[in-house]
């Protein structure tokens, strides 16, 4: 290819406008996509970054602007006509159909394999496209039981069935493995080397610079730069990004710990968990580690009686307890914030104010039988302003806000049930640095408040940062647990690989 005809621009979004509202989501803001190159665009949750996906991909329509492909100005009015213009599109939150196959998902798009389906053709196609995304996935399972990595898996192998020219992935290693993300990179770096162009929005910045050829910074709906990734630098970057100092996030501040709020010994889940040990304090942040596929969300929704465990006791604050249900976890005193927020952690549809009074919603009745929306609206608009929500309207329906406005919500809705013990899973994830540092200060504030957190994240320097103490698992076993001034990404990483040196260090 030559060097020319590289630079050239295949697609170019001019001075792009979009209101919702009177609210400015895009405000002039513009980006091109090169032939054969990844493109990243960065920003805060509320930058604009979604909108610009939805008005390439025809789902919402710019209020002004210019849409230029291979020199000549189009219109996308929905997304199959941005299929036919050879877009594609991979979102941060999988969109599979749970009742059909895996096969069936990788190809629902295409329209031109007829009415009489050749499922023998269809099967061996899925299965060859799985293999060079190096996933081993059975091809006939429905897509219903699958975790939210595989989930991610089928959504890549639709987009690369299609043949595309030009490829948005919005958030696409949000849950995959790192053995997953580097695959990815892999056929990302292949489909480029062939001419595809790939937008690639994404919030870990590592994997930003370890694969975009250009960084392009939204911010508030604005353009503010576009550099060669060689040319800018991860500090650089967040600065254009939220206006603040690196220095600002991942900080813990040092709290006391107090009474031991949750023991539990011998945890077991049948063909999931066992041996499980481990307290937690007042005012602590547990850390719990490990890679995808080490089962700590299933600790935690084992604790929050979602999929109770077999066999161990539990202890809360000094009480034996048996927690069977969410209700028996609310009323002992434990929340739960889950890392699939779409599906277990909020109602998309209803409003900010009904998601966060939901938990407690006797609470808000008044005698009548009627919600009390004063009470209620009180409540929201208090923690719209403690957790910095950023919406028009407390009314406003969970599912028009930004992924990390979301994440706060589902926080602000567990925080109103004044627990004495938080699990929070994943509260960062597919949200931008400046939520994600909003997420850890309010860690901060609630160990200094006296609630004891425990912390399931796949982001080791998050957890080695806001973490007093670090438990480590590997394939349902406890591997060990690490004070903060031995918790260092090496170890962690050996004890959760199951290096047995490093974990009988730990276990002496």
């Amino acid at each position: 290819m030559k060097r020319d005809e590289k630079a050239k621009p295949v697609l170019e979004m001019q001075a792009m406008y979009k209101s919702y509202n009177g609210a400015k989501a895009l405000n002039g803001a513009h980006i091109d996509l090169r032939k054969g190159e990844v493109h990243a665009l960065v920003g805060e949750n509320g930058a604009g970054k979604s909108t610009m996906i939805k008005i390439i991909m025809g789902v919402v329509q710019a209020d002004a602007g210019k849409i230029i492909l291979d020199g000549e100005e189009i219109t996308i009015g929905n997304p199959q006509e941005a299929q036919a213009h050879g877009i594609a599109a991979i979102y941060q939150e999988p969109m599979v159909f749970p009742d059909l196959n895996v096969a069936e998902n990788i190809f629902i798009s295409h329209a031109s394999r007829g009415a009489i389906v050749n499922w023998n053709k269809l099967y061996a196609d899925a299965e060859d496209i799985l293999s060079k995304l190096d996933v081993q996935l059975n091809v006939r399972m429905p897509a219903r039981g699958l975790t939210l990595a595989a989930q991610q898996a089928v959504e890549i192998a639709k987009a690369i069935s299609l043949n595309v020219r030009i490829l948005i992935m919005d958030e696409p290693t949000s849950s995959l493995s790192a053995h997953e993300v580097n695959q990815l990179f892999k056929i990302v770096r292949a489909l480029r080397d062939r001419g595809v162009s790939i937008l690639f929005i994404g919030h870990r910045l590592e994997e930003v610079f370890e694969l975009a050829d250009r960084i392009t910074v939204f911010r508030d709906g604005c353009w503010i730069s576009t550099r060669a990734r060689e040319d800018v630098t991860v500090e650089g970057v967040i600065r254009e990004m939220v206006g603040r100092e690196m220095s600002e996030f991942f900080v813990k501040e040092s709290t006391k710990p107090g009474e031991v709020v949750l023991e539990v010994k011998n945890l077991r889940k049948a063909n999931v968990f066992e041996n499980i040990n481990f307290n937690v304090r007042r005012g602590e942040v547990l850390g719990f580690a490990g890679l995808i596929g080490s089962r700590r969300t299933d600790v935690g929704l084992a604790l929050f009686g979602i999929a109770p465990a077999d066999s161990g006791e539990t202890f809360l604050k000094g009480k034996k307890i048996q927690i069977h249900s969410p209700q028996q976890a609310l009323q002992a005193g434990i929340a739960y914030a889950s890392e699939d927020r779409r599906q277990l952690g909020l109602i998309m549809p209803m409003s900010i104010a009904a998601n966060i009074s939901l938990p407690l919603l006797k609470q808000y009745l008044k005698t009548s039988g009627l919600i009390d929306r004063t009470k209620e609206d009180q409540t929201t608009l208090d923690f719209k302003d403690r957790l910095n929500i950023q919406a028009q309207s407390i009314r406003d329906s969970v599912e028009r806000l930004s992924g990390g406005n979301q994440q706060k919500v589902m926080l602000s809705k567990w925080l109103n049930a004044s627990p004495d013990l938080l699990i929070l899973d994943e509260p960062t994830r597919g949200v931008d640095v400046g939520a994600k540092a909003e997420v850890h200060k309010m860690i901060n504030d609630l160990t200094a408040r006296g609630i004891a957190i425990i912390l399931i994240s796949s982001d080791l320097p998050e957890v080695i940062a806001m973490s007093d103490r670090v438990l480590v698992m590997r394939e349902g076993k406890q591997m060990g647990i690490f004070e903060k001034v031995e918790a260092d990404q090496e170890r962690i990483m050996s004890a959760a690989m199951g290096q047995n040196r490093i974990v009988e260090e730990v276990l002496q």
